[in-house]
């Protein structure tokens, strides 16, 4: 405990890292303000309908995006799926499209202009998202929910239009924040404001647990107590897979100019265990929506009840599948072996034992595909374990911390955070945040 108080001391003695930690606290404040703020001209007391469809399925997803703001009708309903929606078509592109891939390859210059071009396919996304979320919300809540329309008289076309225009204002918002975060605050912005939404829920989904133990006559506090168990071991899980690396060793040729020398040093390239992070998952949820179509056909409607059924058999077996072909999938469009065996070349270093060029890219290909299959793996566990949460008479609410989304997206943000809180303290000569161990990252890894 002490040294734990003495961390925190001098996390506060740091100048800039207090002053960027206090940023970020307050930009956090206002875009959870935010997200309670009703679109003008709808009742907020008549949301209910809304607020429950928003708990389940792809809506559930981006209501737990949004930090809650989609089931609110908030002017940060949209929040940042926009932006992540228009960050994943610019990396695909990169690896189709020559022009995209040749930004990727200049540097600094090449990421500020695709991050530009993300800013503006992140506004054409919103002129889609923005109506579509207005249809929604026409047809989740009653009519008499839209105050402007019912008693100040405006068209549903001008109060669509106007609500739209607001939504994506308040995204555009939510991403000025996220890279402000990112700029001058402590962490990834846009990671830590999903973050803080999922964080949000957590009160409310271990309460409701709470409720629910004490109140039944089923296992009660015992079966409780084996629940908060079981789920630190899945984060300790979850924690070692977002952690895990396999260290490629690299030489690089010594070169004198002068009096001094130059390379000769070795160095690794950590290839890790989950490159794709939790995209996978969230492709995969969205693709096990699409059987909910054949619902409305009598002659399909069997496979819609089935893939309807989230603890049944065939929805957790196609949907771990489904999880670790994504991760084959996004890891092949993250990670480039090409590119980074000809960096490697161009700064002269190799790997020992492997010719540079063409050998040294098949080889890095070789090592990634094999450390992606146990990864993949273990994220499918992952992903499906909250349906075993449920069988095992966890609420809704509580299971979905046991894995999938909130999870991992919990566990990376916080571990980054706490990567770059590490680095301030030890380029100041203080002690790290762990007395043993190594956070990834970390100097001297």
């Amino acid at each position: 405990m002490k040294k734990f108080i003495d961390t925190i001391k001098n996390i506060f003695k740091i100048e800039e890292l207090r002053k960027r930690i206090v940023y970020t606290l307050l930009l956090v404040l206002l875009y959870r303000f935010g997200c309670f703020v009703v679109l003008p001209g709808i009742d907020a007391t008549l949301l209910a309908t809304l607020q429950n469809t928003a708990s389940t399925g792809l809506v559930g997803l981006l209501n737990m995006f949004s930090g809650g703001a989609f089931g609110n009708a908030s002017i940060f309903a949209l929040g940042v799926m926009p932006y992540i929606s228009a960050s994943i078509i610019v990396q695909l592109l990169g690896v189709f499209v020559p022009y995209f891939r040749k930004l990727q390859m200049e540097g600094e210059s090449g990421r500020k202009k695709m991050n530009q071009l993300t800013r503006y396919l992140t506004i054409l996304v919103l002129c889609i998202q923005g109506p579509a979320y207005m249809a929604t919300i026409h047809n989740q809540i009653p009519g008499q929910a839209f105050v402007a329309v019912n008693q100040l008289g405006w068209s549903n076309f001008m109060f669509n239009l106007v609500s739209t225009v607001i939504l994506m204002a308040g995204s555009i918002f939510v991403m000025w924040l996220g890279e402000r975060i990112t700029d001058r605050g402590i962490g990834n912005g846009i990671s830590l404001i999903i973050m803080v939404g999922i964080v949000a829920r957590f009160p409310h989904a271990v309460i409701a647990e709470f409720g629910e133990k004490f109140t039944t006559t089923n296992g009660g506090p015992l079966l409780l107590i084996v629940e908060v168990v079981v789920w630190f071991f899945v984060l300790m899980a979850a924690i070692a897979i977002v952690q895990a690396v396999r260290r490629v060793p690299v030489q690089y040729a010594k070169r004198v100019i002068g009096n001094r020398q130059y390379g000769g040093v070795r160095q690794y390239i950590p290839l890790k265990i989950n490159a794709a992070g939790v995209m996978p998952i969230i492709f995969a949820q969205a693709l096990m929506l699409f059987p909910m179509i054949f619902s409305r056909f009598d002659a399909t409607r069997g496979l819609a009840a089935t893939f309807s059924n989230y603890t049944g058999f065939w929805y957790n077996l196609v949907f771990g599948l489904l999880v670790v072909i994504f991760t084959y999938f996004y890891t092949a469009v993250t990670v480039n072996p090409t590119m980074m065996a000809e960096e490697m070349k161009k700064n002269g270093g190799f790997i020992p034992g492997v010719k540079p060029g063409k050998k040294t890219m098949e080889y890095l290909d070789a090592v990634m595909s094999k450390v992606t299959l146990p990864g993949s793996i273990f994220l499918a566990l992952i992903a499906i374990f909250p349906a075993f949460a449920r069988i095992f008479g966890v609420t809704d609410a509580f299971a979905g911390f046991f894995g999938g989304t909130s999870l991992l997206i919990l566990v990376g943000v916080v571990l980054d955070t706490l990567q770059q809180i590490e680095s301030h303290l030890l380029m100041r000569h203080y002690d790290g945040l762990m007395k043993t161990g190594r956070l990834t990252g970390r100097s001297g890894m």
